[in-house]
């Protein structure tokens, strides 16, 4: 069943309007909105490149997205759940990518770096799926950029995890077995035929369970003791865990676009997790835990479901 799309401006007026100014997360604010949007859409090819098999099709893009700047690149299936409620996706297919996220710029949250960070990923991820949306009109098929950042149509993290990226984490993101969660996704919709992949099971799920490192250290209370039994299942079939985004989104909207829970994800402190370029960092961030404003909710309809937890 589809939700409702993320109604950005509804949230940040219940909490005081946007109250964050940092100058470098403008200047990307600004590039996406007035650099890239206008590069979404483009001319499709006359002739059509011809592919061996769905196969060969999956592997060149795949070659393509990397060398344009993804980290992990998954194709899956889109189904009318993947889609917000509302919108339409004009493609079977979607080509999902991610770029990791630098360990050394999440070693304080939350902080201007860690929230500068997230802002130059999306960007810099955006400008992959621009470059492969770009190659596949070249290839002589539509598509459709869904862009890491914003308004996009399609959601995430159920594509991501049908892409084979990982497993979903208590805190909501997808946890990636060599990337942990400290990463951000795009994709971009297709009708060319391509050979999907599969979701998988590492154990993260199952890990996740007994970990509470990103509740213990939730300082809105946001993120939950157990998984729900009324917000359906994840692609592996357990119940699935669901944040209190009326708890979450006041926090995030007040302190630096917070992140606490992904850098405090056992899945990062690895020796992988460190920086090899020369720079020092540690294998646990230092989490800075003000006051949490009081939890705040958009009115139903039009917003996703979530408990409320701790309410009261």
């Amino acid at each position: 069943m589809s939700v409702p799309a993320f109604a950005w401006d509804a949230w940040y007026a219940l909490v005081g309007g946007r109250t964050i100014h940092i100058d470098e997360v403008d200047r990307y604010l600004r590039q996406i909105r007035e650099e890239q949007q206008p590069r979404f859409d483009g001319p499709v090819a006359a002739e059509r490149t011809a592919f061996a098999s769905a196969d060969a099709a999956s592997a060149h893009l795949k070659a393509k997205a990397t060398a344009f700047g993804a980290d992990i690149v998954g194709v899956c299936e889109i189904e009318a759940s993947d889609v917000y409620g509302g919108r339409e996706i004009p493609g079977r297919f979607a080509i999902a990518v991610g770029q990791r996220m630098l360990w050394r710029e999440f070693q304080v949250v939350p902080s201007t770096r860690s929230a500068i960070e997230c802002l130059r990923v999306y960007f810099t991820l955006g400008e992959t799926v621009i470059a492969l949306g770009d190659h596949i009109r070249s290839l002589g098929y539509a598509c459709k950029i869904e862009h890491p950042i914003g308004d996009s149509d399609l959601l995430h993290v159920p594509i991501g995890l049908k892409a084979g990226f990982g497993e979903l984490g208590r805190h909501g993101s997808i946890i990636n077995p060599k990337l942990g969660p400290l990463f951000r996704m795009g994709s971009v919709a297709t009708s060319m035929e391509l050979a999907i992949d599969h979701p998988i099971d590492a154990g993260i799920a199952k890990f996740c369970d007994t970990c509470r490192a990103c509740r213990i250290y939730c300082p809105a209370d946001a993120i939950p003791d157990e998984r729900s039994k009324t917000a359906g299942k994840d692609h592996l079939g357990n119940d699935r865990y669901r944040v209190d985004t009326g708890r979450c989104f006041p926090y995030f909207a007040k302190h630096d676009y917070c992140s606490i829970c992904l850098p405090v994800c056992v899945y990062n402190h690895k020796e992988w997790a460190r920086d090899f370029d020369g720079f020092q960092t540690g294998l646990f961030p230092q989490v800075l835990m003000p006051a949490a404003p009081p939890p705040v909710d958009l009115p139903e309809p039009g917003r996703h479901g979530y408990e409320k937890l701790k309410r009261g």
